[in-house]
């Protein structure tokens, strides 16, 4: 069996990876919180735990694992969506919902084993807050319940944040219902116009930390085998998180493994909406970009490095997939994914090494082992994706190209126009600069639409 290491944030060092029950090898990921689409940094956390999802199937066999990954339906800030759009909660909810699994679909993950929505398990979170109280962990205050921070001393442990330190920096939320500032919210009253519950300390909705663990110790137990998300989730969500499930099970541990992934930056700034570098996955979609691509991008990147989506490298990833795939096209039959790929990926993910072995095999003419070791990379299915047979657009690209370059010397463009109005109402972005012409498809490209244009 494939020894896999992975890098554990808890301990800080890289480990071989032995499963409490390798029968049943369990994972937790913190999901969304479905109020809009999802921008593409939150792709990179469902690809990254993906490819690990597929990993340990490999390993372990696709019935030995479990792989939980939630949405948060009850938030804040859906309740603002919800007030500034007109629409109900749950009409936001179920659209948002689908949003996020037919765009995570598109970018080649597979549906993990269990996807729980928070609203679902509002008993649970009370049994457990309840729990909490009763072991003197917790306190109800005005219509909360709170988690005594200082009650559980390995507090920080996973951030290697100093709960003193943490106050003097003045990083936390100051209320007068509070023992301690560090304490965190478990419970909070709701408004007539805000989602809620009964509960012993009146009608309310649960705090943001409390949802993962009752989930989690729902569908995995009270000790699991990885934890993972993003590395902003780490500190206070999951080291909340680790307070309140150890504290209410009576546990060392939450799970063994915590892992996390870096951030995104577009074109190597930070992606917002003020520098105009904020796009979702549909937007890449919808501009052409196939699902696949957007994958290899992300796992041309180390998870734990910081990962830069350049034009660049969309480019280069397109060229070498329509390389393989059309090398892989002809590799049916029986078949492996090369030791070497697997073995990269058993070395803490490595996913960008993995890519090294595939262009290893593509030099080498090996189809074969190319197809199923994209397969186990999530960059294709059983067959090759459409988009990569779709309508050559050379000719199309020359037929402009000389329009152009004829419409420079007359200063006539009518016919540049011409072409370019029934290039983009085929639904083609046309791209045009000194060297030449790109024609780049978009979701809705009609290539009938081109006929008699040559």
């Amino acid at each position: 069996m494939t020894d896999i290491k992975l890098y554990n944030t808890k301990t800080r060092r890289k480990e071989v990876f032995e499963p409490i029950d390798a029968d049943n090898v369990r994972m937790y990921v913190c999901g969304p919180t479905v109020y809009d689409r999802a921008h593409i940094g939150n792709a990179r956390p469902v690809i990254v735990f993906d490819v690990l999802f597929r990993l340990l199937r490999h390993v372990y066999g696709e019935k030995h694992v479990t792989y939980v990954r939630n949405f948060t339906d009850v938030d804040d800030k859906i309740n603002a969506r919800a007030a500034e759009s007109g629409r109900s909660i749950g009409e936001i909810t179920g659209e948002t919902t689908q949003w996020y699994l037919d765009d995570m679909a598109e970018v080649g993950a597979l549906e993990p084993t269990h996807m729980p929505r928070a609203t679902g398990y509002i008993g649970e979170m009370i049994a457990m807050i309840e729990a909490l109280i009763a072991k003197d962990h917790a306190y109800a205050a005005e219509g909360h319940a709170l988690f005594r921070v200082r009650s559980y001393e390995n507090y920080g442990a996973l951030s290697g944040r100093d709960v003193d330190d943490m106050i003097a920096g003045a990083r936390v939320e100051v209320a007068p219902y509070k023992e301690d500032p560090m304490d965190f919210v478990l419970w909070k009253p709701s408004s007539e116009d805000q989602p809620g519950w009964d509960s012993p300390w009146g009608r309310g909705r649960p705090g943001w930390h409390i949802e993962c663990s009752a989930m989690a110790k729902a569908l995995l137990g009270d000790v699991f085998d990885i934890h993972g998300g993003g590395l902003d989730l780490q500190f206070p969500h999951h080291e909340d998180e680790i307070a309140q499930s150890c504290c209410a099970n009576g546990t060392e541990e939450m799970a063994r493994f915590w892992m996390h992934n870096e951030m995104l930056q577009v074109e190597g700034k930070k992606m917002s909406k003020s520098l105009g570098n904020f796009f979702t996955v549909r937007d890449l979609l919808e501009q052409g970009v196939p699902g696949e691509v957007i994958r290899f991008v992300m796992l041309s990147t180390h998870y734990r490095k910081p990962m830069d989506w350049t034009e660049k490298k969309r480019e280069e990833a397109e060229k070498t997939l329509r390389k393989w795939y059309g090398q892989a096209e002809q590799g049916l039959g029986k078949g492996e994914p090369y030791v070497a790929a697997v073995q990269a990926l058993a070395d803490d993910l490595n996913t960008s090494q993995a890519l090294m072995e595939l262009h290893q095999l593509s030099n080498a003419g090996d189809v074969a082992a190319l197809r199923y070791s994209l397969q186990l990379l999530g960059l294709m299915g059983d067959d090759i994706p459409a988009w990569v047979n779709a309508t050559d657009l050379s000719a199309y690209e020359e037929k402009m190209f000389e329009a152009r370059q004829a419409a420079m010397q007359t200063k006539d463009f009518s016919e540049v126009d011409r072409l370019k109005a029934a290039f983009i109402e085929a639904g083609l972005e046309v791209r045009m600069s000194k060297e030449g012409v790109e024609l780049v498809p978009s979701a809705g490209f009609d290539p009938a639409k081109l006929e008699g244009l040559l």
